[in-house]
């Protein structure tokens, strides 16, 4: 059914996507995809980090270790009015 899309078909469609959100928001809305891609793939990898960093021997808790650091997740370099700071979540749990 889709695997029959010919150069008249994929230019309708463009053509239909032009008139719905015009021309003036196409590009916004290919940056703002853009950066949420950005955002999605530093969260993977520091998710991933996170996961490997906390691998570590089982053995008694260290009470001299510092809380972990703030840090600050920017969605493209040089784009300060999009960056924000994340904490890191803390063990809340009651004994």
């Amino acid at each position: 059914m889709f695997g029959r899309l010919g150069a008249p078909e994929i230019i309708l469609i463009l053509i239909v996507v032009v008139l719905l959100f015009g021309a003036k928001k196409l590009p916004d809305m290919a940056r703002s995809l853009g950066k949420s891609a950005r955002i999605l793939k530093s969260e993977a990898k520091a998710m991933k980090e996170e996961g490997s960093s906390t691998a570590t021997p089982a053995g008694p808790p260290n009470t001299d270790e510092q809380p972990p650091a703030q840090r600050t997740i920017q969605a493209s370099p040089g784009d300060v009015t999009s960056s924000r700071p994340v904490s890191e979540p803390t063990d809340t749990t009651k004994r």
